[in-house]
């Protein structure tokens, strides 16, 4: 596609990203570009895709998004697609039973806009045409993505979906400044890396102390403490702050052998 002499460079913001999470149809791949582009949004990430990529597909339907699938990262682990991100929110239309702000597309755009504002680094994450995202995966979203959708006819397309947030984003963008929902901190957002390895270090010593138990419960537990720390979205420095805690409360417990469930 042509642009006209006298149409404008086109937007093409960093933030938010976009993170598709196992896209199985370089069609919809081209189809999120397109809509990505139209609202002026440029980071897509690719993650773990079903075919090949450089797709062609993709190409083809993204009608003239080039820049955006040539800018995109290819990514075989959410880790890597999520690490530099500050606050992520992930799109479900099924409930997960999990203690997250649950935003439709206009607030989670006015929510994202401000935290762009405010310097915060967010991304939004898509899953798999054929079913979504998995639980381990929204569990590390700070928040829920969801649309106003007929409850009896729930699923919406990939592109669909995400151009139906693009589209909310755009529309944010038009009506100005939003509110400033996150408070000034003198210390920068944790990143998904940060908070990852805080998470494996907790993780480590409560399963040393024997509190994982008992092992049905395992993924639950794991996903609750997630949840209660993921809610206060702390900062670089509260999550140093809590390592140290960590290290603290373990100091001489370093070289127990973790003991049998059944010992006494």
């Amino acid at each position: 596609m042509t642009r006209a002499p006298d149409m404008p460079e086109p937007i093409c913001e960093d933030w938010p990203a976009i993170a598709l999470v196992r896209p199985q149809m370089g069609e919809n791949i081209g189809a999120v570009a397109r809509a990505m582009l139209n609202f002026g949004l440029g980071d897509l990430r690719i993650v773990d895709p079903r075919d090949r990529w450089p797709n062609p597909k993709a190409f083809a339907v993204a009608s003239g998004a080039d820049v955006v699938l040539q800018r995109a990262r290819l990514e075989w682990t959410l880790e890597a697609a999520l690490a530099d991100a500050t606050f992520v929110v992930a799109a479900t239309a099924r409930p997960r039973y999990m203690e997250k702000p649950v935003w439709g597309p206009r607030e989670a755009a006015a929510r994202l806009r401000a935290a762009v504002a405010a310097g915060e680094r967010p991304l939004a994450m898509f899953g798999a045409e054929a079913a979504g995202l998995t639980n381990e995966e929204i569990a590390r979203a700070d928040a829920i993505l969801t649309m106003p959708v007929n409850p009896g006819f729930p699923s919406i397309n990939l592109a669909n979906a995400c151009a139906i947030f693009c589209f909310a984003y755009g529309e944010a963008r038009q009506q100005g400044d939003a509110p400033q929902w996150f408070r000034p901190s003198e210390s920068a957002p944790a990143t998904q890396a940060e908070l990852e390895g805080f998470f494996q270090h907790l993780e480590e010593e409560l399963d040393r102390g024997r509190f994982f138990h008992p092992p049905d419960k395992t993924p639950l537990m794991r996903h609750n403490l997630r949840t209660l720390f993921l809610r206060s979205h702390p900062t670089q420095q509260e999550v140093q702050t809590l390592r140290g805690v960590i290290k603290a409360l373990t100091i001489g417990r370093g070289g127990r052998k973790k003991a049998a469930p059944d010992e006494t």
